[in-house]
């Protein structure tokens, strides 16, 4: 197949306008960006093996989660241009540290969109619920249909000590209407296809599914994804 030769103005407007329909945040597009840029400035032509040229110069400058955040750039690019390309392969990342074990917001954005692609709506919202608030997997398991109605929920730590965690209101209301169409207005806020509420085992075993199926680091895959400090900043 005949290499692929991309039109400047395609990247300047047609991929960022790509990117903004999937709900990227403007950080995000503009990394997405200039990482397709760089690519094109030192290999105009979309092939194969300048793809993994490019891999290899990536490894040899940055760390490998930046590695990884460039590969999924360009295969978002590849994408949007319908090539006939196989996609590059992620980085291993070893020797992590507490910060590298956080979702980046460009995974987090990416898990997402995934999930609503593939109607795996219940993940969509629990990951959502989880960034936003930054509850553990244990109280996450607890939230009921009218703690969303409440727009917020008071949980119990150890010790027996309460806290309020609220519910942002764009969040309280997608949840609302995806309950709605669900004809649910009671109950656990999320099930397993018994009908049941999720417990806490059923939940990390579907992230570990969902972190090989979407080829994502699955350390980074358990609630809370985020520390509090930085929940606001992704939901």
């Amino acid at each position: 197949m005949p290499a692929i030769q991309p039109a400047a103005a395609m990247v300047k407007r047609g991929f960022d306008a790509y990117l903004s329909a999937h709900n990227l945040a403007p950080n995000t597009i503009h990394i997405y960006h200039f990482t397709v840029e760089q690519y094109l400035h030192c290999y105009p032509r979309l092939t194969y093996r300048n793809l993994q040229l490019y891999k290899i110069y990536l490894i040899e400058h940055y760390k490998p989660q930046t590695v990884n955040l460039r590969i999924r750039a360009l295969n978002s690019y590849l994408e949007y241009c319908k090539a006939d390309i196989c996609p590059l392969s992620m980085v291993k990342v070893q020797q992590k540290t507490y910060l590298d074990k956080i979702i980046t917001q460009a995974d987090y954005e990416y898990l997402k969109r995934r999930l609503w692609e593939d109607e795996e709506y219940s993940y969509f919202y629990l990951v959502w619920l989880t960034a936003a608030t930054g509850v553990r997997v244990s109280e996450l398991v607890t939230f009921c249909v009218e703690d969303i109605k409440l727009g917020h929920k008071d949980v119990y730590s150890k010790g027996n000590k309460m806290r309020r965690v609220y519910v942002p209101t764009r969040l309280k209301c997608a949840i609302l209407t995806w309950l709605e169409q669900e004809h649910r207005t009671t109950g656990p806020l999320f099930l397993n296809r018994y009908g049941s509420a999720l417990s806490v085992t059923g939940v990390r075993s579907r992230l570990k599914d969902f972190a090989a199926r979407y080829n994502l680091d699955p350390e980074v895959m358990y609630p809370p994804l985020l520390p509090p400090p930085f929940c606001q900043k992704f939901y």
